[in-house]
Order: structure tokens, then C-alpha cells, then sequence
């Protein structure tokens, strides 16, 4: 009889997005359970891709002291019934409400995965807070998974568990990438390119900077729209294609960041997509700016898609790109050092290219999503 295995995340997308086929891989050795906040359509939608029994819990993203409470009496009623050999959680709220729910209701094995810390940016009695949530949710755990080992640094600096409690999967990320998926050769003389780039009115002599992810300051949108600006004095043929969704509830933009996407004409801005391949098809560099990351998924996807990276130097992001090798990596919050990269990478586009073939052997020999799935089954197998 298979033991059982529940993995929980804040929202199901999370789920689907940041965890694709794990769950699935998981249920040929255990019978897994899938958590994630009331979205009907979207935990229907896990169910079906991952072949997997899915239970809503409503948890909210944002500090709620009644409704977490609610969440916890809940995330404790379903262990005590469902009683999991292994809680496994993601995200940060997940984290603390379901390790909490597991130790009360005596579940043997509680593990968390870190995939980015809020809290680095944090000051005053919010980061007060942030650090004292980190700490209960460790100590509620019985082992802590940092997705990058720059993490695990972090982690240890702030004390907020011991190390022999942490340990990285594989070579970091959570669930690796499917290197076969994300293929620029895939792509090659593809018509769907061709109608995308008419689409979006990008000429063929155009460079295309690409950004994929949250449009929020942590990712770094405000430097990245100043730079371009820049950049756009000097040179006519090239395009900023912004890939994802405002946050304006928790992390809004600036007003003039705002102002110079809506009135930039060289700025393109398509909202959510389901498949970004074809837009990194489109695409000759990444620009990912961010403040904080766990291990990024956007970078490994751009990487193995070819393309050179401009990141910043956090955890995550420089354990993927190599300096000047596979791409480049700049100060966090440096606007003039973005400019410049961005630069160079426009003006030395051999190079460039060389980078991004260079990123996905590197990302190839690494990253492959099935070695992290082996790993992670490794570790649950140690646990008796």
C-alpha cells in the first residue's frame, strides 16, 4: 500500500505552474493529494494534468490573522483525516499555515520548500513580522528544502533554523526544467513566429528584449523601463516585450513606469500567456532585473530557449548564468549597470548568440527537470 504524500501550495496555480508533472511523476509511489486555495476551474484543471485527487482550502496571499486561523483549523481537520505520511508544502503562506496544521495533528514528516524570501526586502515591524513567521514555519518542519544554495546562505545568516535541518535538492530549483519542451530548434522557420511577430508589429530587423514574469517593483520593471528608455534614443529597431500581469494590490508599479509602457510605442505588453515558448522564440535576450528570487524558473526557460540573460546578482540567478558566459550579471537596483549590459548585448549580437547556446548546455547538463524529480524521490525515500 502506498503511503500518503500531500502537497500544498497557497494557489493552485502554483501548483500546476511551479510543480508541472511532479505530481503526477509522485503518484507511481505515492498516493498524492493536492492542496491549494477554492479555485474550482483551476484545482480541476490540476486534477486532470496531473492525475491527482485535488481539495480546496482557502488561504489568502496577504497577512489575514482570522482567516489563517480559519485555514489552520481547516489544513488540521483534513490531516487528522486524511492522515499523510508527508506534508510537503510550497509558497510562502502554505508554508506556515499547513507545517503549523501538520505538527498539531502529529504528521511524521513535515517538509517545506523555500523559493524566494519576501523578507529581503522588508524593513521596520514588517520585517519584524516576516522574520518571526520564517521562524515558526521552520520549526514547525521537520526539514527545509532552499531551492538554490544562495538561499541556503541567506537562511543561515538570519538564523532562522539550524543547518542540518537544510539541504538542496539536486543542484537546485524546485522542479527543474524540460529541456525537450523548451527548444528554440522547435521553432525554427515555424509560421506560428512569423503570424506572432505581425501580431505584435515586430519588424524583422528588430532586436526584442524579453521580460517574463509579475509586472511589480520587485522584479525590478521601474530600472528595467528607465533603461530602455535610454536605450530607445539611440537605437530605433529594437522591442521590450513584457510577458505577464500587474500586481497593483501588492506591488505596484511607479506612475511614470506606468505612463512610459502605456506611451512607448518600442514597449509591448501582451498580459498572460499560457505558452511562452513562442515569445522567447521571438525574442534575443532576457532582461530579469529582479531584487529576490528562489531559483527562477523564467531564467532556466529563456536559457534553454537560447537566449542570453541579463540578471542581477541574487541567489538563483547567478547559480544559472555565468558571468560574460552564459550572460550577464548585474548589481540589483542599478539602473545604469542594466543600461549598459543591455547595451552590449545589442551591439556585440554574436556574442549574444554564443551566450544563449552556451546557457541552455549549461542548463542541459544540470537542470534537466527529470534529475530534480529523482533527487526529491530520493529524499522522500530516506524518510522512515
Amino acid at each position: 500500500m502506498k503511503k500518503k504524500l500531500i502537497r500544498i501550495t497557497t494557489v493552485p496555480l502554483s501548483l500546476s505552474g511551479l510543480l508541472t508533472g511532479q505530481l503526477k511523476f509522485m503518484s507511481q509511489y505515492f498516493e498524492v493529494l493536492g492542496v491549494s486555495s477554492n479555485n474550482k476551474n483551476q484545482l480541476e484543471m490540476v486534477s486532470k494534468l496531473e492525475e491527482i485527487p485535488t481539495i480546496a482550502v482557502e488561504m489568502t496571499r496577504k497577512i489575514t490573522p482570522i482567516k489563517d486561523l480559519k485555514a489552520v483549523w481547516q489544513l488540521y481537520k483534513l490531516f487528522k483525516k486524511e492522515k499523510p505520511f508527508i506534508v510537503h508544502s510550497h509558497t510562502p503562506k502554505a508554508g506556515t499555515l499547513s507545517m503549523l496544521a501538520a505538527k498539531l495533528a502529529g504528521v511524521p514528516y513535515r517538509l517545506h520548500t523555500i523559493a524566494g524570501l519576501p523578507l529581503v526586502e522588508a524593513t521596520g515591524s514588517k520585517r519584524w513580522l516576516l522574520n518571526a513567521v520564517e521562524k515558526i514555519t521552520y520549526s514547525c518542519a521537520t526539514r527545509i528544502y532552499p531551492n538554490s544554495f544562495g538561499l541556503q546562505d541567506i537562511i543561515l545568516q538570519n538564523k532562522f533554523t539550524t543547518k542540518n535541518k537544510l539541504k538542496v535538492i539536486a543542484n537546485g530549483s524546485s522542479n527543474g526544467i524540460d529541456t525537450t519542451y523548451f527548444n528554440p530548434q522547435a521553432y525554427e522557420n515555424s509560421d506560428e513566429i512569423h503570424k506572432l511577430k505581425q501580431e505584435l508589429k515586430i519588424a524583422e530587423e528588430d532586436f526584442v528584449f524579453v521580460f517574463m514574469g509579475r509586472l511589480v517593483t520587485d522584479k525590478g520593471i521601474n530600472e528595467l523601463i528607465v533603461a530602455f528608455n535610454k536605450l530607445c534614443q539611440e537605437h530605433q529597431h529594437i522591442k521590450l516585450l513584457l510577458v505577464g500581469t500587474y500586481e497593483n494590490d501588492l506591488d505596484p508599479l511607479l506612475p511614470e513606469t506606468l505612463r512610459a509602457i502605456e506611451t512607448n510605442q518600442h514597449i509591448l505588453s501582451p498580459g498572460w500567456v499560457d505558452d511562452v515558448r513562442p515569445y522567447f522564440a521571438i525574442s534575443d535576450a532576457l532582461t530579469f532585473p529582479s531584487y529576490r528570487e528562489g531559483f527562477p524558473n523564467v531564467v532556466m526557460q529563456a536559457g534553454a530557449m537560447e537566449l542570453a540573460c541579463i540578471v542581477t546578482d541574487i541567489n538563483g540567478c547567478n547559480e544559472i548564468v555565468k558571468h560574460k558566459e552564459t550572460g550577464l550579471i548585474i548589481p540589483v537596483k542599478d539602473t545604469e549597470a542594466l543600461y549598459t549590459a543591455m547595451s552590449f548585448i545589442l551591439n556585440h549580437k554574436t556574442a549574444s548568440k554564443h551566450m544563449g547556446v552556451k546557457c541552455r548546455a549549461h542548463i542541459v547538463s544540470n537542470f534537466e527537470r527529470k534529475v530534480v524529480w529523482e533527487a526529491l524521490l530520493d529524499e522522500y525515500n530516506t524518510l522512515n
